[in-house]
């Protein structure tokens, strides 16, 4: 009886990958992080140092706080340079007046701002010997307790200015600023500083804030370049798309005298007390 030969086996060819390289591997993991703090920045948080004293009371220099990117939509200013990837703004909602919020200044000086917003599109504004005039009423403006800052290497006695130097009961150096209480009409209060009467600052012009565009107030109000005064003095009105975030809290503060070769002075130099400070 003939016997057909069983055919032998296919050969298994057994594929072997080349062992990735510790480089290739590093490299892989740093895009994919740098990926994924570009995503946290643009759309969810992203951190802010304070390098003036504009907005005092409530933000001194060395502060630094988180931004929620969500709160007014997205736009090019969102991404990181303001990369133009994003037309216009998407999922735009109007701030509420009395936020805190970061924005990109005017062009050619283009940089990262932080004002608080006092008129929204359609609004009226204007200063008469310091109060503020928001659609023909004067937003309320309560004297309060001086505001007290210690002199520091952040902010010296050349930023204080020789009338507000004072000493406290231990000898120490401060400064001292007359301080009152704002309320908007939204129910929304804040401190804010006036140092002395400035013409330009403290009686204006009467403003109308244009359709898609907010006015924005230091709360240092004589020491404060912003949409009183026209750019490149100051901001003029700001378009909504400009806007960045809202200012939501404080979580680190510094008065200036760390040093990066002494770690001990990270610690001391801390204002401990800022920190988790909201708005």
């Amino acid at each position: 009886m003939d016997q057909t030969p069983t055919p032998a086996p296919a050969a298994t060819i057994t594929t072997v990958k080349p062992p990735r390289s510790e480089l290739n591997e590093t490299l892989r993991f740093l895009v994919k992080l740098a990926i994924a703090v570009l995503i946290l920045r643009s759309f969810l948080f992203a951190p802010f140092s304070i390098p003036s004293e504009s907005m005092l009371p409530r933000l001194l220099i060395g502060d630094y706080l988180f931004v929620t990117k969500w709160n007014y939509g997205y736009s090019r200013w969102s991404l990181p340079g303001g990369v133009p990837l994003i037309p216009g703004r998407i999922l735009g909602r109007d701030p509420t007046r009395g936020d805190v919020v970061v924005f990109r200044s005017p062009e050619p000086d283009d940089h990262d701002v932080i004002k608080r917003v006092i008129g929204l599109p359609g609004d009226t504004i204007q200063v008469r010997r310091g109060q503020v005039i928001l659609n023909g009423k004067p937003i309320p403006k309560q004297r309060v307790a001086d505001f007290v800052l210690p002199l520091t290497p952040n902010f010296d006695a050349q930023k204080c200015g020789s009338q507000f130097q004072d000493v406290d009961a231990a000898g120490v150096p401060i400064c001292r600023y007359p301080r009152f209480r704002e309320t908007l009409p939204n129910g929304k209060s804040y401190m804010v500083l006036d140092q002395a009467d400035i013409p330009q600052a403290d009686d204006t012009g009467l403003y109308t804030v244009p359709a898609g565009d907010v006015f924005l107030m230091g709360d240092n109000r004589d020491d404060s370049a912003d949409s009183r005064f026209p750019a490149p003095i100051g901001m003029g009105y700001i378009p909504m798309e400009r806007i960045e975030g809202k200012a939501v809290v404080t979580f680190f503060s510094t008065d200036g005298n760390a040093s990066w070769i002494n770690p001990v002075s990270w610690f001391t130099a801390a204002r401990w007390q800022r920190i988790g400070e909201g708005f």
